[in-house]
């Protein structure tokens, strides 16, 4: 779950940034006292999430505005179905609208697209992950929306798993004084994943006791060479695939056996899951 706190700063940011010194399209039009009630409705198939961002979205601008979600993060939507009401004061209602429908949209189209990837890979023992390769300002709430997919979470930082990446590897001086550095005193108190990029440095990276491995831009096939080198050795450590992987491909991925596959696309390209709120005007 994620921090109710976490939720209305990052919304609180996005209502400033929309509303400024006021919706003064909605203050010119609209009667004092014009009341309004609204359902937000999907318009294609998908996986919602981000139902609290809403809510909160809408109860920022006006706390007397009642909103009242008909389904829960996670849950699968189809066209035409009513994800949540919302009644209130029609200036508040249209003021909230934009910012509430921009998170749940984006959030939603996260989870989904994690979700299709997901159910293609259903018949395999493969993971999703996400990446670091989020929206700034919104990782948690993106991280959030991959699990509500049915993926898992990578590592959410730099400071709660060491991943060596392939500068790390050139700055330190290779990949074995990478590990020995690493390893010299006692193993680290945090996961260790070390990415190789040929079976040179996957050969090495085998003699130590890493949490994970990640095949860097490996072909399929050399995947499943990759694998049978590690059995063949006798280390149990999880591989992990990365880099060019799509919807497209991920099944030839999860085919060679790999214990998880990270795809960045899942949260710096997903496409909004199309929403709209239509409102009625209650009284004047």
């Amino acid at each position: 779950m994620i921090k109710l706190d976490y939720i209305k700063s990052s919304v609180s940011r996005e209502l400033e940034c929309d509303i400024g010194e006021g919706d003064i399209t909605s203050l010119s039009v609209l009667p004092p006292g014009c009341e309004a009630s609204g359902k937000i409705i999907a318009k294609r198939d998908g996986i919602i999430c981000g139902l609290g961002f809403a809510q909160v979205a809408f109860q920022l601008v006006d706390d007397s505005t009642n909103f009242k979600p008909l389904r829960s993060d996670g849950d699968k939507v189809f066209e035409g179905d009513i994800i949540a009401e919302i009644s209130g004061d029609a200036v508040s209602v249209l003021s909230a609208e934009r910012t509430a429908l921009n998170f749940l949209g984006h959030l939603s189209g996260v989870a989904t697209v994690t979700g299709e990837i997901v159910e293609k890979i259903a018949n395999y023992h493969t993971k999703i992950l996400d990446t670091r390769k989020t929206t700034p300002g919104l990782r948690f709430a993106e991280k959030y929306a991959v699990k509500c997919g049915g993926g898992q979470n990578h590592r959410f930082g730099l400071y709660d798993m060491i991943l060596v990446k392939d500068n790390h590897i050139a700055a330190a001086g290779g990949i074995e004084n990478t590990l020995r550095k690493l390893y010299d005193s006692q193993k680290p108190n945090v996961p260790v994943e070390i990415e190789v990029t040929n079976f040179e440095q996957l050969e090495i990276a085998l003699g130590y006791p890493l949490d994970r491995i990640m095949l860097d831009n490996f072909h399929p096939d050399d995947v499943v060479r990759a694998i049978d080198i590690r059995n063949k050795s006798g280390a149990e450590i999880p591989f992990e695939c990365s880099g060019n992987i799509t919807s497209e491909n991920v099944v030839e991925y999860a085919k060679t056996g790999v214990e998880f596959i990270s795809i960045g696309a899942i949260t710096h390209s997903a496409k909004q899951l199309d929403l709209s709120l239509d409102i009625e005007i209650k009284k004047y």
